[in-house]
C-alpha cells in the first residue's frame, strides 16, 4: 500500500552538539534517553536502558520519540534493522544513522508486525546506496510502499516470534544455571549432583526440541491419531526386519494418510458450500459399485480442492493447505507409484521375495515424501468433543474435548471457550490455527471398534457381498454402518 497512506512523518535521527552541554543523568528533570543503532534489535525491539545509556536534557520536542513510532536504521550493513517504540522505551530520541517513521494513525499490532518484518527485509536493504556510508534512499523506500494488513500472515509471524522468545528464555535459564555451579561450595561431586538435579528440565527441553528436527518424531507425536498410528506401525515393522509385513503396513499407512486428508477436505468443502465432483464420484461408488473408494478417489478430492474452486476462500483457510498436498511434483509422483503398488497388492500381484527389498525401500521412501508434505496437519488438530456447556450470559460455549494427536488414543480431556457455531457432543472436529472448529461428521466419525475395542476413526465404505460398512482408518477393521444413512445422504455421500 502507498507509503504516505500509512506514514505521516519521516523524522531524521537527532544529531546533538559535540560539547558536554546537555548531558545528564536519568534522574535529572527533562532527561531523554538516546537510542543509537546498537540499541535496535534484529527482533524488532529496542534494548532496555542500563547504566551505560546516554541521557540528554536538550533534545528538541520534534526529535522526541512517541509510542507507535518506528525506528529504522538508515545506515545499513547487511539487513536493515527496525523497531517499534513502546511506552516503556520513553522518553527517548533516535540518533543519527536512523530515521523515524511516524504513522498517520496508530497501527494495529498485527499491521505493525508486518511493516517491521518488511523494513528488515532484503527488499528494503537493496535500496542502499553510497560507497563510503551506505544509506537507505528514502525516496526509493516511499516508492516501494508498505505491506497492507494481513491478519493471517501477522499471526504466523507472531507465533514464530513467541516461539523464539520462549527458546531464548530457555537458553538464558541454562546459562544462568551454569553460572551457579559453585555457589554451594567447591566440592565437585556435590556440584555435579546439584547441576544434574537443577538442570533436568532444561536438558529435557533440549532433547525434546532436538527430536523435532526429525520428521519421523513429528509424525509419531504431532500428526492426527489415525495418521500417526499408521506411521508408527510402518516404522516399527521396518525396524523389525519383516519385509512382507512392513510392505503391507507401509501401503496401509499411505492410503490412510490420503483418506484422512481427503475426507477432511471434503467435510470442509461442504461447510464452505463448495460442490466437489470427486465427492459425487465417491457417492456413486458407495451406492452402486461393488467396492468402496480408494487411492484414486482420495487423490481426486485433494486435486480438486487444490484447483480453482477454493480460491475465493480466505488465505488462512485449511483447504488451501490440504489442496496443496499433491501439488508438489515429488509428492504427486510418490502418490502415483504408491497407488500402483496398492492396486497390484489388491489384485494379488505382490513383489517376489527377490523384488521385495527394493519394492519396500521404494514404498517407504514414497510414504516418507507424503508424510513430509503433510506435516502441516500438526497445526490442524483433530479433536473429539466430549461435552458442551452453554453460557447464555456470555453467549459462548465451554467445550470439553480430547485432542487426538499422536499415536495414542488415550489422551486427557481439556476445555476451551468457543464463540463459533454450536458444536455437537460426540463429533470429530478439525481446529485451525485460530481455534475455529470445522465439523467432520459424517465424513469421519469415531467410536470404540466392535472388533478390537480400541478407539478408532471411521469412514463410510462399501464391500462386495456386505454392502455399506464403516471402515477404520487406523487398522482397516470394518462392520455394517451403524450411523444414520440419511446424514450420509444429506452430506452427498449416499
Amino acid at each position: 500500500m502507498a507509503f504516505e497512506s500509512v506514514i505521516g512523518q519521516v523524522i531524521h535521527g537527532w544529531s546533538p552538539n559535540r560539547s558536554a552541554l546537555g548531558t545528564c543523568k536519568a534522574s535529572d528533570p527533562g532527561a531523554v534517553r538516546l537510542i543509537w543503532l546498537r540499541h535496535i534489535g534484529r527482533d524488532g525491539s529496542i534494548a532496555e536502558r542500563d547504566e551505560d545509556s546516554d541521557w540528554r536534557s536538550d533534545v528538541p520536542d520534534r526529535s522526541r520519540l512517541q509510542a507507535g513510532d518506528i525506528v529504522l536504521s538508515r545506515i545499513v550493513s547487511g539487513r536493515p534493522k527496525a523497531a517499534g517504540v513502546q511506552e516503556a522505551d520513553l522518553p527517548a530520541a533516535a540518533m543519527g544513522g536512523t530515521v523515524v517513521l511516524r504513522p498517520v494513525s496508530p497501527l494495529a499490532p498485527e499491521h505493525e508486525r508486518l511493516i517491521l518484518a518488511f523494513l528488515r527485509s532484503d527488499a528494503v536493504g537493496s535500496l542502499v546506496s553510497g560507497e563510503v556510508i551506505p544509506r537507505i534512499q528514502l525516496t526509493a523506500l516511499k516508492a516501494l510502499g508498505l505491506p497492507r494488513n494481513d491478519e493471517a500472515l501477522s499471526a504466523a509471524l507472531g507465533d514464530l516470534a513467541a516461539a523464539g522468545r520462549r527458546l531464548g528464555a530457555w537458553s538464558t535459564d541454562a546459562v544462568a544455571l551454569a553460572d551457579t555451579v559453585f555457589d554451594r561450595g567447591t566440592d565437585l561431586t556435590e556440584a555435579r549432583r546439584a547441576i544434574l538435579a537443577a538442570g533436568q528440565v532444561t536438558r529435557l527441553r533440549a532433547e525434546a526440541a532436538a527430536e523435532l528436527d526429525a520428521p519421523d518424531y513429528i509424525a509419531r507425536t504431532r500428526l492426527p491419531y489415525p495418521v500417526a498410528l499408521r506411521w508408527r506401525e510402518a516404522e516399527v515393522r521396518m525396524s523389525a526386519g519383516d519385509r512382507r509385513i512392513a510392505y503391507t503396513a507401509t501401503l496401509g499407512a499411505a492410503e490412510s494418510l490420503l483418506a484422512y486428508t481427503a475426507l477432511v477436505a471434503a467435510a470442509l468443502a461442504r461447510e464452505a458450500k463448495i460442490d466437489l465432483t470427486s465427492v459425487a464420484d465417491v457417492q456413486r461408488k458407495l451406492a452402486n459399485a461393488p467396492g468402496g473408494p480408494g487411492f484414486g478417489d482420495w487423490a481426486s478430492i485433494l486435486t480438486e480442492v487444490g484447483g480453482k474452486k477454493c480460491r475465493s476462500l480466505r488465505l488462512d483457510h485449511p483447504l488451501h493447505e490440504l489442496g496443496a498436498l499433491l501439488k508438489d511434483e515429488a509428492a504427486d509422483k510418490a502418490r502415483i507409484r504408491l497407488a500402483g503398488r496398492r492396486n497390484d497388492y489388491a489384485h494379488d500381484r505382490q513383489p517376489t521375495d527377490v523384488e521385495l527389498p527394493a519394492a519396500l525401500d521404494e514404498v517407504y521412501e514414497d510414504l516418507s515424501t507424503l508424510r513430509t508434505r503433510a506435516l502441516f496437519l500438526a497445526d490442524l488438530p483433530l479433536i473429539h468433543v466430549t461435552g458442551v456447556a452453554w453460557d447464555d450470559f456470555r453467549g459462548e460455549e465451554t467445550i470439553s474435548f480430547r485432542r487426538l494427536m499422536g499415536d495414542h488414543s488415550v489422551v486427557p480431556t481439556s476445555t476451551m471457550p468457543y464463540k463459533g457455531d454450536r458444536v455437537e457432543t460426540g463429533s470429530l472436529y478439525l481446529a485451525d490455527r485460530d481455534h475455529r472448529l470445522y465439523r467432520l461428521r459424517p465424513f469421519l466419525t469415531c467410536e470404540l471398534c466392535e472388533k478390537c475395542h480400541t478407539w478408532s476413526v471411521f469412514h463410510a465404505d462399501k464391500i462386495k457381498a456386505v454392502g455399506l460398512v464403516q471402515k477404520s482408518l487406523e487398522h482397516g477393521h470394518h462392520y455394517p454402518y451403524r450411523g444414520d444413512t440419511q446424514v450420509l445422504q444429506a452430506a452427498g455421500l449416499l
